[in-house]
């Protein structure tokens, strides 16, 4: 995605009068990730791992409820009833693959959330892809041309996201490590495909099928059964659930890629059930990544034994 399309993305869908500060005090829209707006506070941003308030240097901004406002309306296409659906996960995901959060009222029904109103906060999540951030793994998770079970332990906010989204995306196209195959991705928050009415707005490759907003767990069996992938891949499995699923995607046949959250390999073995998957050496690979100058930074790379591979 191009930079000026990733600007003209975000700025269309802020209330004008936010738009007019965010197009004079952030000319680099490469380096945001989040803009955060609050009934009555401050508007701030997250660029560089950085937390500003805008405009940077003078009387802060404090944001109106108009604002929020203008804002859903130019995010709904005046049609928040439309996206009802995805409101009551709590997010809503716009062209561009980048994610809104939402918090306010939330309105329950039969003990499930059923929707959210009187919005008082939003948090737009700004996307970035980095095409070729998973050049240096790919040779270590593929043999014979063939991809590995493959699972990515990160910290919160180490790229994994980013790095798994680019790997789906060379697996389905294919290159010299490995022979393009049919890739199933069960992407329940929309953060690899970045969905918008159903359409991937991230580049995933051209033979990616992807289970938007669905439960990891009941997506991965759906997938099996009804698309016959070669590849699976998820982000952030923790359920035991989950697990489950993951164990009875190999079963069939099918390779994994994976993540979960931890510093390193001793404390995602100590995590239930998944632990006992990699006592049993389920998992080929696993890659550990760690916060570095670049998306995707890695640490280190291990096989099944826990056998170093590649160390920073």
């Amino acid at each position: 995605m191009e930079r000026q399309d990733r600007r003209s993305q975000i700025l269309k869908i802020l209330a004008r009068s936010v738009r007019k500060i965010i197009d004079e005090e952030v000319p680099d829209i490469g380096k945001l990730q989040e803009i955060r707006m609050r009934t009555g506070q401050p508007l701030r941003i997250t660029k560089e791992s950085r937390d500003i308030s805008l405009p940077e240097g003078a009387e802060e901004h404090i944001v109106t409820k108009e604002e929020l406002r203008e804002t859903m309306e130019y995010i709904s296409r005046y049609s928040l009833y439309a996206y009802e659906n995805e409101m009551r996960q709590g997010f809503l995901t716009v062209e561009g693959g980048h994610r809104v959060g939402v918090a306010g009222k939330v309105i329950m029904e039969k003990e499930k959330v059923k929707n959210i109103q009187y919005i008082s906060s939003v948090n737009i999540r700004v996307s970035h892809e980095v095409i070729g951030c998973a050049d240096t793994l790919l040779p270590y998770i593929t043999k014979n041309r063939q991809v590995c079970h493959t699972l990515i332990i990160s910290p919160p906010g180490c790229g994994k996201t980013t790095l798994i989204r680019d790997l789906i995306r060379q697996i389905s196209d294919g290159n010299t490590y490995v022979k393009g195959c049919s890739v199933g991705v069960v992407d329940e928050r929309s953060e690899l495909g970045g969905c918008c009415l159903g359409i991937a707005q991230n580049h995933l490759g051209t033979r990616t099928d992807i289970l938007d907003c669905c439960p990891k767990a009941d997506g991965m069996i759906m997938l099996i059964r009804s698309m016959a992938p070669q590849v699976i891949a998820v982000d952030e499995i923790g359920t035991r659930e989950d697990i489950h699923a993951v164990e009875y995607a190999m079963q069939c046949g099918c390779k994994l890629i994976a993540s979960v959250h931890g510093l390193d390999m001793e404390e995602a073995s100590r995590k239930p059930v998944l632990g006992e998957l990699i006592r049993r050496r389920m998992f080929e690979r696993y890659v550990v990544l760690g916060n570095g100058k670049h998306p995707g930074e890695i640490r280190g790379i291990y096989d099944e034994r826990g056998r170093v591979l590649c160390k920073e």
